[in-house]
């Protein structure tokens, strides 16, 4: 069974970078899962995705995974790139669209 080891990114509705700090150990489902047919639940029978183990730093999840005989597959991080801006520029005569209200 292998693990991916990754940092985990901010959802679409979180503007701050809660939760994003630890990186997070996680097993790749070896089954897929299946639709009961009488109630609709999901379900599986793979205990294993359901254990996710968080870690302060990337070393200390590779040093896990390898102490204890995991595959592994490391996901480094891309950092976003952000532009920052002054509330002031919004009224700038070199601001590229025109400003409506």
């Amino acid at each position: 069974m292998v693990a991916r080891i990754y940092k985990p990114t901010r959802t679409a509705m979180q503007s701050g970078n809660a939760r994003t700090k630890l990186w997070v150990l996680d097993y790749e489902p070896e089954q897929p899962r299946l639709v009961e047919p009488l109630m609709g639940y999901t379900s599986s029978g793979d205990m294993k995705s359901q254990v996710r183990l968080r870690f302060d730093t990337k070393e200390e999840a590779v040093a896990y995974a390898e102490r204890h005989g995991i595959a592994y597959q490391l996901q480094e991080p891309q950092e976003p790139a952000r532009r920052r801006m002054a509330y002031s520029d919004n009224f700038s005569f070199r601001r590229i669209g025109q400003w409506t209200h």
